[in-house]
């Protein structure tokens, strides 16, 4: 069985089959699903489509994209979200240097107060970084983040990002980016974490993984990353797609607290 930690369940991609796409990942062993807050109005929809489902959960947070919209009453309100016993983490948050929708300043100053209030909550962290691996290192350090664990979400990142995040005692996030042909020292990386430290995701609807680019993603195709990481793993004594999936899904119910 296996547990997609990262996906957007309410994605208006999903409302004309929001259902039959959730019933296509069960039916493909997908057992247990974590959809993920961006800002407010995503927050409360993840904890509502968690609510409906008895094998989905919720996380709150505000994306760094996102965090020049946080208004006064947000961290209240998030406050209020996370008494539902269905959510399960804080984020994604992070640090996003490449697009700068909101400005570096602000984007280190939210990531700041969200890991504070991940800490008062006591909720690990769900992070995204993009082209702010040292500045991101440096503010989860400075603010001991290390106390509530996390995990670095569809990582992409290189050794130097891969190492200081296992140092943190955080957990890594494999997606289909795995089954590019591009990604040849992910690949190298994913070979190298020890396995009671990695996740796998989709962060569906993106980041479709080989044999379906250029469609929709969906949970059920997480089944792809965990293949795709038994195949590069494969050289280790026992180790196939059931050995990945168990591995993985004993990771996620200890990281999220999930049975």
């Amino acid at each position: 069985m296996l547990i997609d930690t990262h996906t957007h369940l309410d994605d208006a991609r999903y409302n004309d089959d929001r259902d039959a796409m959730i019933a296509r990942a069960r039916e493909a062993g997908v057992e247990r699903f974590i959809t993920i807050g961006c800002d407010l109005a995503t927050s409360e929809s993840a904890v509502a489509l968690a609510v409906q489902h008895d094998f989905v959960y919720a996380s709150i947070g505000v994306h760094p994209h996102e965090v020049k919209h946080i208004q006064d009453n947000w961290y209240d309100e998030f406050r209020r979200l996370a008494k539902n016993r269905k959510v399960v983490a804080y984020g994604e948050i992070g640090l996003d240097y490449h697009y700068n929708h909101s400005s570096p300043k602000e984007q280190r100053e939210r990531f700041r107060e969200q890991i504070q209030l991940a800490h008062e909550l006591r909720l690990p962290l769900i992070i995204h970084t993009r082209e702010a691996d040292t500045d991101t290192v440096a503010i989860l350090r400075e603010e001991q983040a290390s106390e509530i664990g996390g995990v670095f979400h569809c990582f992409s990142g290189n050794a130097a990002l891969a190492k200081d995040a296992l140092d943190l005692g955080f957990y890594l996030s494999f997606s289909g980016i795995l089954t590019f042909q591009s990604a040849t020292a992910l690949r190298d990386i994913a070979k190298a974490v020890p396995l009671d430290r990695v996740l796998i995701e989709t962060d569906c609807p993106y980041l479709t993984p080989v044999p379906h680019r250029g469609k929709r993603n969906e949970p059920a195709f997480v089944a792809h990353v965990a293949a795709q990481l038994a195949t590069i793993r494969a050289g280790e004594a026992g180790m196939d797609a059931n050995t990945i999936a168990l591995a993985t899904t004993r990771n996620a119910k200890r990281l999220f607290k999930i049975a």
